[in-house]
């Protein structure tokens, strides 16, 4: 079973399909001796790509927290989640018909587009294409300017700049990794162990005791680890 949340909506019918993008900016230039080369750059933001069902009908595999809503009702909180120009989190939870967790998505995203569109093989059901992307917390650099007062050249006086909040860890941040990887998030298979590595985070399982699985910083799978082993930088 799979369930999508945009901040606190639940769609009351997961969508078929998830695209999750990774981004690349490698760039590519071409030397006179060697030819083309390819300049390797951390990757881009994440891009998220579904289509969303809202029924106008309640169906019995349509859920709902506390009865059943209409579709221009939820059209109307999603619009609200543009018009608030404000990051949320999107949430994917995913678990086995026995009751078993899978990994969890759960990314701080900006909603760029959504397109609605009705077909009459949908019936009175609408059918929402939304594209988020990731979002990262970043600070702009502060410059305080003081006066000499002995004829020196004027001082400038950085304040820190706060490019994103490292402590959050989430889908695609780079962290230092000091621990023992394994080969899933619930601590099975252990394996090598990193010291001081520099890597990303690509899945994220917060139910399991390893709930961080680590890629190197190319996007090549490593392991899971555990909360204490990572740290954002």
């Amino acid at each position: 079973m799979y369930s999508f949340y945009l901040d606190k909506i639940m769609l009351p019918v997961a969508p078929s399909k998830l695209k999750i993008g990774f981004a690349s900016q490698n760039k590519t230039l071409n030397l006179i001796n060697e030819g083309e080369i390819n300049i390797l750059k951390d990757p881009g933001l994440l891009e998220i790509e579904f289509d969303a069902m809202l029924p106008n009908t309640q169906y019995p595999f349509s859920i709902y927290k506390d009865g059943f809503v209409k579709a221009d009702d939820f059209i109307a909180k999603i619009n609200k989640l543009k018009m608030d120009k404000k990051p949320f989190q999107f949430i994917v939870t995913r678990t086995r018909p026995d009751g078993t967790a899978l990994f969890n998505t759960n990314i701080k995203v900006s909603l760029e587009e959504y397109e609605m569109a009705e077909d009459a093989d949908e019936g009175f059901d609408v059918i929402l294409s939304i594209k988020l992307k990731q979002y990262k917390v970043y600070g702009t650099k502060k410059i305080k300017l003081e006066k000499s007062t002995n004829n020196e050249k004027v001082k400038t006086q950085e304040v820190k700049e706060r490019e994103s909040d490292a402590s959050e860890i989430m889908i695609g941040s780079d962290v230092i990794v000091n621990g023992r990887l394994h080969r899933d998030s619930y601590g099975k298979g252990p394996g090598q162990t990193r010291t001081n590595y520099k890597g990303k985070i690509n899945l994220i399982n917060e139910k399991g005791s390893h709930p961080y699985h680590v890629t190197t910083p190319g996007g090549s799978h490593l392991g899971w680890v555990t909360k204490d082993s990572v740290k954002g930088v």
